[in-house]
């Protein structure tokens, strides 16, 4: 069952089970965009050792924790049920069932009259400890797509790639890098991580680290054939991370078995563990430059994250060259001169905020 919030121009299908914001769709200049993506399988082709998410992935959800764990990869808030509540129009709000790290975790997703966007919140009402979060979008890039990012101090990938005997990856493994146009390869080359897809049939993730001066934090997806542009908007002081999951026929096996391609995922969070290379650091340079390496619970009180995620009409096809918010408009800017500008909920990602200061120690570089 999925259930439904609408306003001017824009319409949104929430699903309880694993919480998942299935599909978005705005009507812009007489154009419908409904850019998220949805896996090709069927729930009973997933095997029973998989993680429960694989058998309805689509859309966005939250991994908290991110990563592998006891409720399987990405935590009880993707693979666990969600009970909706009653919400004012073009609101829902949804409580898991269960609890992350001791914490009630509540989501609300809301939309607003002529306004392109969606806007999404996880509270965390109590817990202990701290834990790696992350919102889980995934774009559907059928005919490749451009991708811009507000200023990055450097580009990481993982300890170790995600396929090797059971599929293929084509970046380099771990490696850090401050040139997004020419991040390591596999092959001993570079890839240009501005471009989708990055190569033939792979599995690839690499997590870019926010510069500690960013305003607000923002990723762009042009993709030109259908002349549109997804934005992903947050508040760079609480989640200082935009990860990219490319999966484009990299995975050989059930259920994926060569079949999942233009998947592009944009995950915005806070996930120390995925920095192959600086997770092993002590300090770590996200805790040494005053930004969150994890989200911190607060036993007595609240722990916050919010993310806005938009489609707008893009026919020029133009790279993004900037995002620039002031007070209720949100200006986009192409490398060629194109623009617009959209309302917003200016306040709302409360840009100027910083986060909780980060533990001294941890628990276990535009473009």
């Amino acid at each position: 069952m999925l259930h439904k919030i609408s306003a001017q121009g824009i319409a949104a299908s929430f699903a309880a089970r694993g919480g998942v914001l299935r599909q978005f769709t705005v009507t812009d200049e007489g154009a419908e965009i409904a850019p998220l993506h949805h896996a090709p399988w069927a729930a009973d082709e997933v095997p029973a050792d998989a993680p429960p998410h694989q058998a309805w992935l689509a859309g966005d959800f939250l991994a908290a924790p991110m990563g592998p764990g006891p409720e399987g990869l990405h935590g009880l808030a993707a693979n666990g049920d969600w009970r909706v509540m009653p919400s004012d129009p073009g609101t829902l709000r949804a409580v898991l069932d269960g609890a992350v790290h001791g914490a009630t975790l509540v989501k609300e997703l809301a939309v607003a009259d002529g306004q392109p966007f969606v806007y999404q919140r996880h509270l965390f009402i109590g817990g202990t400890g701290a834990l790696p979060v992350s919102n889980h979008a995934m774009v559907h890039v059928p005919n490749g797509a451009k991708l811009s990012f507000s200023r990055k101090r450097w580009w990481e990938t993982l300890a170790e790639p995600l396929e090797t005997a059971g599929g293929r990856s084509c970046l380099a493994y771990p490696r850090r890098a401050e040139d997004a146009a020419g991040f390591p390869g596999a092959d001993g080359g570079t890839v240009n991580l501005h471009l989708y897809p990055w190569g033939e049939r792979h599995e690839d993730f690499v997590a870019g680290v926010e510069d500690p001066a960013s305003h607000l934090g923002w990723t762009a997806v042009v993709r030109p054939r259908e002349g549109d542009l997804f934005l992903s908007l947050r508040n760079p002081a609480s989640l200082p991370m935009t990860m990219l999951w490319h999966s484009n026929g990299g995975r050989d096996y059930a259920p994926w078995n060569g079949r999942h391609r233009a998947c592009l995922g944009v995950e915005e969070g806070v996930v120390l563990p995925v920095l192959g290379l600086s997770s092993r650091e002590d300090p770590d340079p996200l805790t040494a430059a005053g930004q969150p390496a994890l989200l911190r619970l607060d036993p007595q009180g609240t722990a916050e994250v919010r993310h806005i995620l938009g489609a707008i009409r893009w026919p020029s096809g133009q790279s993004v060259a900037g995002v620039m918010l002031e007070g209720d408009v949100l200006t986009v800017t192409g490398d060629w001169g194109a623009e617009r500008r959209l309302p917003i909920r200016g306040g709302w990602l409360g840009l100027g905020a910083t986060a909780a200061p980060p533990a001294r120690k941890p628990i276990d570089w535009d473009l």
